[in-house]
């Protein structure tokens, strides 16, 4: 295994072993870190999936959307399927494991 030169693991280690310590110290300031950190990634989620959206402009195409019948159909003949295996399931009587 090869080792690095000028780092410093063993401090590294002692530094995220009191971490959680030091936060518990400082609970108050703690969570106010964490309230600007949360309202920081809140306001670019905002800025980019709120405002740039609304200023972008849609695309319009061209020509209509056409209804496939055919496939619509075929869609309905499996929800009707579905729905069958469901009724038959639901009169199904399962015998009592604990009689």
């Amino acid at each position: 295994m090869f080792k690095l030169k000028g780092a410093k693991t063993k401090r590294a280690g002692d530094f995220l072993k009191r971490l959680p310590r030091r936060l518990a110290e400082r609970a108050f300031l703690t969570f106010l870190g964490l309230l600007v950190f949360s309202l920081l990634i809140g306001g670019a989620v905002f800025y980019k999936y709120g405002y740039l959206a609304k200023r972008t402009r849609a695309t319009i195409v061209k020509r209509p959307m056409k209804f496939k019948e055919l496939s619509y159909k075929n869609i309905l003949k499996i929800w009707q399927k579905r729905e069958e295996k469901f009724k038959k399931a639901d009169l199904k009587e399962y015998p009592n494991p604990f009689k």
